[in-house]
């Protein structure tokens, strides 16, 4: 079984993850993943961490916090290399991050009919919390699903 190094991402990875994430179905047309990662990598309260096996990136996590919650998205292990913990250990990484922020709790959004991943979450010690989320696009554009 291959071992997973993880570390922050690097502009030579972009392109690697970005293709990560399309593979696993995380990308939406109305998000971009490309001014995501930018996003993220611009300020002191966001990382992107990437796994790495046998020098491939295999895993990812976007991760970061608003000064009171952590908070989790992109979190993919590639379909050929599932089973083998990597989502375990690339969500350990990302919760590592957020305490060494001083982030006391991380929170993270599943789509409900994604039963798979729900019960991945389950398996890490994640609850569910009855929140009602509310949205609104800055730009005046339409709700998205």
């Amino acid at each position: 079984m291959a071992s997973l190094s993880i570390s922050p991402i690097t502009d030579a990875d972009v392109d690697a993850v970005i293709g990560l994430w399309q593979r696993c179905g995380l990308t939406r047309p109305w998000n971009d993943p490309l001014g995501d990662i930018a996003f993220a990598r611009r300020g002191a309260n966001a990382t992107i961490l990437v796994g790495r096996a046998d020098g491939a990136i295999v895993a990812s996590a976007m991760v970061g916090h608003d000064g009171h919650r952590g908070w989790v998205y992109y979190v993919a292990v590639d379909l050929e290399q599932q089973r083998q913990d990597f989502g375990r250990a690339i969500m350990a990484a990302a919760e590592d991050w957020l305490r060494a922020q001083d982030v006391a709790k991380v929170q993270l959004m599943v789509r409900p009919d994604n039963t798979s991943v729900r019960a991945f979450y389950d398996r890490l010690g994640y609850e569910t919390q009855e929140r009602v989320i509310y949205a609104k696009w800055l730009d005046g554009r339409e709700m998205t699903p």
